[in-house]
């Protein structure tokens, strides 16, 4: 297959691995090629399903990911625009860990939690709107849904914790957890092989819910630290 046809780079099919992030790579790779400038179009949804040879959420996963760095904006009934030029190289934040040592990797990883997700939910107090205590709430009900059915959640736990970021309204939020959110959920799926790590954390996530519905700001940042002192004595204990 050749690289080009005309002017144009060929977007390629991918093998089967992970798709949303190999989508991910494909899409950055052809706005750099494509030497794409802040403004420009991307290739339609259909275009991109048929090129790449994924699904329509496999697409819409990856075009989220763009979304929350701040690089591209879908605008109703017009397409999907870059905002800022982006390249492989910059849409993930290459952390270093010693994945050697599991618990000490987890314990680096809270400290950047603590600082970020306390500071998230008193922002979010201070600003959210009627629109995102719904959203946030949604999340939430899901989390509780599954939990009381599994004994324990993954991505709706941080499909709750997103939504308080949006509640920010500060972009960088979002986009800070989006470039942490590989590493992240790496070491913190299930850690020490334990079905219940973290789960007295529970019922925490409805008290920062409720305390973010108040605009107590002191008290969301209360609530977080709860969640995560619960998420420490788990991790040393469990890792004795």
């Amino acid at each position: 297959m050749k690289a080009h046809v005309g002017d144009t780079p060929l977007i390629r099919p991918l093998p089967a691995m992970d798709r949303a992030r190999q989508v991910t790579e494909a899409l950055a790779h052809y706005v750099e090629a494509a030497k794409l400038k802040a403004g420009d179009r991307l290739p339609a949804e259909r275009e991109l399903m048929a090129a790449l040879a994924v699904g329509r959420s496999t697409i819409r996963e990856a075009i989220r990911h763009f979304q929350a760095l701040g690089v591209i904006e879908t605008r109703m009934g017009s397409g999907t625009y870059l905002l800022k030029p982006v390249s492989k190289a910059t849409i993930h934040m290459p952390l270093s860990l010693d994945t050697a040592h599991l618990r000490d990797v987890l314990l680096q990883t809270l400290e950047v939690r603590r600082g970020i997700e306390c500071e998230a939910g008193m922002v979010a107090a201070r600003r959210r709107t009627a629109g995102d205590l719904a959203v946030i709430e949604e999340k939430l009900d899901e989390m509780e849904r599954v939990h009381q059915a599994k004994g324990t959640s993954g991505p709706e736990d941080l499909a709750f914790h997103m939504a308080v970021y949006d509640a920010t309204h500060n972009p960088l939020f979002g986009q800070l957890l989006e470039q942490m959110r590989e590493t992240f959920e790496r070491f913190w799926t299930h850690p020490f092989d334990r079905e219940d790590f973290a789960r007295r954390s529970f019922p925490f996530h409805r008290t920062l819910f409720n305390a973010i519905v108040a605009q107590d700001a002191e008290a969301a940042r209360e609530e977080t630290l709860k969640i995560l002192e619960v998420v420490e004595e788990d991790i040393k204990e469990m890792s004795k």
